[in-house]
């Protein structure tokens, strides 16, 4: 893992992340334009001292959130921490079987059991954690038999699962990212699944600082 020197004047000077991409500082930064910043590298929503994985996150995760509030109070903290992460071909590897993981046996659950599908919820918590790609397709029979359960059972249900299906390759970061924002609540009533929101953004959090903290 490289290590970097964080330029502390300028992450001083960023106090709110916007939505999207921007020409120059000046115009507002998103997450990872932020990063590029702080690391004295040229503007980009790309960063070189950012491991890809982490960056695919935190740019879906930076888009999906409904507010620069949100942004601002959840994202920029993470940006010292994902500084300097850039790593193995390996480590990222690992990394994205964490964010499908976290995709699968946490994010998912949390919809399937707001939608009342408690033994599919907790089947998909029972499984063992997802640490190499190639244990996947053992997981799809009961993904793809969730999936189906979940068709009938709201917007936020359905749109886990159908993620959750999809999460066996290396971009399973973005489906992670997206629904850490919340984007999986879909129309429905949003006083019922702030909670759960919350809850997921918390762990979300805490999943970005571990997979920032792998280096073998």
């Amino acid at each position: 893992m490289t290590i970097l020197t964080i330029n502390t004047d300028r992450l001083a000077s960023i106090t709110t992340l916007f939505h999207g991409a921007h020409s120059s500082f000046e115009k507002g930064a998103c997450a990872m334009e932020a990063a590029s910043y702080i690391a004295d590298e040229p503007w980009s929503d790309h960063p070189k001292c950012v491991c890809p994985v982490i960056g695919a996150f935190m740019r879906e995760w930076n888009d999906g959130l409904p507010s620069d509030t949100d942004r601002s109070r959840l994202l920029l903290p993470l940006i010292p921490k994902i500084i300097g992460t850039r790593a193995t071909p390996e480590i990222e590897q690992r990394r994205a079987t964490m964010a499908a993981d976290w995709l699968i046996r946490v994010n998912t659950p949390a919809w399937l059991e707001l939608a009342g599908l408690t033994s599919q919820a907790n089947l998909l918590r029972q499984m063992p954690e997802i640490t190499d790609f190639k244990n996947c397709p053992s997981l799809m029979p009961a993904l793809t038999a969730i999936k189906s359960d979940a068709a009938a059972a709201g917007d936020a249900a359905r749109a886990a699962a159908w993620a959750a299906a999809g999460a066996t390759a290396w971009d399973a970061a973005r489906a992670a990212a997206w629904a850490a924002a919340g984007a999986t609540a879909g129309a429905t009533a949003w006083d019922k699944l702030q909670p759960a929101v919350d809850a997921l953004q918390v762990s979300a959090l805490e999943l970005i600082e571990c997979m920032a903290a792998v280096q073998s």
